[in-house]
């Protein structure tokens, strides 16, 4: 549908989006380290790492080698697990577009908290729809679709450059393609049942961010773009045309 290249939204509150490089690092690093050493590792990282249901329901119990770490600490592992390289590349770049924004209006620490707690709220929801499920739950894409949740909250109005369909590149407001993608997410959670894709994994982050933003933002920081909406920030935005700036000549462009 679309693929995210860009938004021209300036940070406000914090000079770097450190948390949101160093999580970029580290799937990058979890990647490396299982799937690109071999496939035999990959999938005793996915069993050891990754959230099964039936093992965190009861219905089942992992073999003593794969007993990596105490089962609830798998609601956070599995999210920095990815498949192939296609599926780290996408839940990367959309983090590294949108993720910036919503940790400037969160601030550091409480981003990583909202960050975990959306990966927490897709792995919930996966196993509550699916209990039984022996097949281990992997990906960003809860946490991702957490970011995006409160990104559209926080930022509908500002444009973003896409790809849409993977080919056409478009310059259109958030909200475009947000809620586009979030309604397709529901869209298929109903519809599609046979897909390895985890369609309530990003339901439950989606609710998870659009919820948790309200609560973790900081107090200054406005929902749906309310900033340029005031009449201070139209101001700030006019030129001052009446007086030159000190010590400004004009000058003349050149082809």
């Amino acid at each position: 549908m679309f693929i995210p290249l860009h938004d021209a939204n300036s940070l406000r509150h914090i000079k770097r989006q450190y948390v949101t490089l160093a999580l970029i690092a580290l799937n990058v690093i979890m990647y490396l380290a299982t799937v690109v050493a071999g496939e035999d590792l990959a999938f005793a990282a996915a069993l050891g790492l990754g959230y099964i249901p039936s093992v965190s329901h009861d219905l089942a119990v992992l073999p003593p080698e794969l007993d990596w770490v105490p089962e609830p600490f798998t609601y956070i592992t599995y999210s920095f697990l990815h498949g192939d390289l296609l599926h780290l590349g996408g839940n990367m770049l959309f983090l590294w577009v949108f993720g910036d924004n919503v940790e400037d209006a969160l601030g550091h620490f409480r981003y990583l908290v909202f960050y975990l707690a959306c990966a927490v709220a897709g792995a919930y929801l996966h196993g509550f729809i699916e209990p039984a499920s022996s097949s281990p739950l992997i990906g960003a894409s809860g946490a991702i679709a957490g970011i995006v949740a409160a990104y559209l909250i926080l930022h509908p109005r500002v444009k973003v450059w896409v790809l849409a369909f993977a080919r056409i590149p478009l310059r259109i407001p958030a909200f475009v393609a947000l809620a586009f993608w979030i309604g397709f997410q529901f869209l298929m959670l109903f519809v599609d049942t046979e897909n390895q894709v985890s369609w309530a994994a990003h339901a439950g982050g989606i609710l998870a961010g659009a919820v948790l933003v309200l609560i973790l933002r900081r107090r200054d920081v406005p929902l749906l773009d309310r900033r340029l909406q005031t009449p201070e920030a139209v101001e700030l935005e006019k030129p001052n045309m009446a007086k030159p700036m000190e010590g400004s000549q004009p000058r003349w462009g050149r082809q």
